[in-house]
């Protein structure tokens, strides 16, 4: 259960110059009323916005660092009015130690030049002129920020009528939320790597280091132990919810719907005792009967989480847990895949993987299928098969960089109707735009691990800009 004020607290300043409030009549008030025109626009229900006013000088800066310290903001958005002094922003930044937002945003599309050369007032011209003039200041203060190596990213536009531009800031702003709730959330890793898979072992001091997430570590055992305290009430209970969440096959033996619902149960459990947001596992389970009888049959519990909020990656895939909360923290999914098979008569790539799939992005309702064997795992019992949704659909991988700890690997492509491999698995045909001979190379080019996350829609966008507020390298194959 979250502990912390989960909404994005956004700090909002204009700038402006004291010097020309005495000059200039109503130009002050102007400029505050464009302030509050951004306040307006970038308020919900899921964000609060601390408003320092317009600052104008040194003595302002300060004061307005101090109180982005004492609100605990999580982003800085920095409309840029007038011109301003260099100086006069910099120690707001300096103390708020966050990401800042440059805002270049003019009332309207253009000076009325003929309205304005027929004013005749020189003063009145140079007033009116100023409350257009947010360019001007912008490359001053970037050049200070280049030089200090403060990180900074700037929105241009205008005010109102400007969706490209709104929409842009909207993407900032989605992307802080995706940055906050990575940094309060808890990964459960439950047993232990796949042995031999050298791709997928990570550094959690990076994990945690980068991403602020915090890592509790879990035990099969424990898991076994929840499952022998389910009740037959609960389990039945469960047996339903499986039923209404998933298509079960005919052919899905009762026993083993009741088996799956009593580990659907204790799972539930665990991330509640833990207050978990994302799970990764893997356990072999052979040697001890009870363990082996939780961990083969975990994968419709996995699902269900994984469908309601709570991403689970299988073969203890830590990199590809985080990839997929955040696919679904931006509404896409994040559903565990990896490369199947090459199509070179259709140019697509077909991928999927066993285990955890998303409902919410599957084509059809996600099917129940019995197996005899899981492929290079110990066990029998049920598991899932999906196609994602025909359409729009981004890859992303979590990859080791020794410059910054990880990068972001994104491809953008279409899920495809066609015939899948039907072998209780999520699978789905993949095409590109570079084709699939070239996104294959140009994807394994940038070292990921075999595992990747794919959600629904065109991500790309929104993912650069967290990688760039986590300080993160990223990189688009196409």
């Amino acid at each position: 259960m979250q502990t912390f004020d989960s909404q994005l607290r956004i700090g909002l300043i204009g700038l402006g110059l004291d010097a020309y409030w005495p000059q200039f009549d109503g130009l002050k008030e102007r400029l505050q009323g464009y302030l509050q025109v951004v306040q307006q626009k970038v308020t919900t229900a899921a964000r609060t916005v601390v408003s320092l006013g317009l600052v104008d000088s040194t003595d302002k800066a300060i004061r307005a660092g101090h109180a982005c310290r004492t609100e605990d903001i999580d982003i800085l958005l920095i409309y840029v009015t007038t011109y301003t002094l260099s100086a006069t922003v910099l120690p707001v930044i300096q103390r708020a130690k966050v990401p800042v937002i440059l805002l270049n945003l003019v009332p309207e599309a253009a000076i009325d030049y003929v309205k304005f050369n027929g004013m005749g007032d020189r003063t009145a011209m140079t007033g009116e002129w100023l409350a257009y003039c947010a360019a001007c200041p912008v490359p001053e203060i970037a050049n200070v920020l280049r030089r200090l190596d403060i990180p900074f990213h700037q929105v241009t536009g205008m005010l109102e009528r400007d969706p490209e531009c709104w929409n842009t800031l909207e993407e900032w702003l989605k992307a802080a939320e995706v940055v906050k709730t990575m940094a309060h959330s808890r990964l459960g890793l439950m047993g232990h790597y796949y042995g031999g898979m050298l791709d997928i072992a990570t550094d959690l001091a990076q994990v945690s280091g980068r991403f602020g997430t915090v890592i509790e570590m879990l035990e099969v055992d424990h898991l076994s132990a929840l499952r022998r305290d389910v009740t037959s009430e609960e389990t039945a209970q469960k047996v339903q919810q499986i039923h209404h969440f998933f298509a079960v096959d005919e052919d899905c033996a009762p026993d083993e719907v009741t088996r799956a619902a009593a580990t659907a149960v204790a799972l539930e459990r665990m991330v509640g005792e833990k207050s978990l947001d994302m799970l990764a596992y893997y356990y072999m389970g052979s040697g001890i009967a009870e363990n082996e009888n939780t961990m083969s049959s975990i994968i419709l519990g996995t699902s269900m989480l994984t469908g309601t909020g709570t991403p689970v990656a299988g073969e203890y895939e830590v990199k590809n847990v985080l990839a997929m909360k955040i696919l679904d923290e931006l509404g896409a999914g994040g559903s565990f895949t990896e490369y199947y098979a090459m199509d070179f008569l259709e140019d697509l790539v077909l991928m999927g993987h066993d285990g955890p799939g998303h409902m919410h992005i599957a084509q059809d309702r996600i099917r129940v299928r019995p197996l005899r064997v899981y492929h290079g795992k110990v066990g029998r019992g049920l598991s899932v098969e999906m196609a994602v949704k025909h359409g729009p659909v981004t890859l992303l991988s979590v990859v080791e960089d020794k410059q910054r700890g990880f990068s972001l690997l994104v491809a953008e492509g279409e899920s495809v109707p066609g015939p899948i491999l039907e072998i209780g698995n999520t699978n789905s045909r993949y095409r590109f735009p570079i084709g699939a001979r070239r996104f294959s190379e140009e994807w394994n080019a940038r070292g990921p691990a075999h595992h990747c996350a794919v959600g629904i829609g065109r991500r790309a966008s929104q993912l650069q800009k967290i990688a760039d507020l986590m300080g993160l390298n990223f990189h688009q194959v196409c």
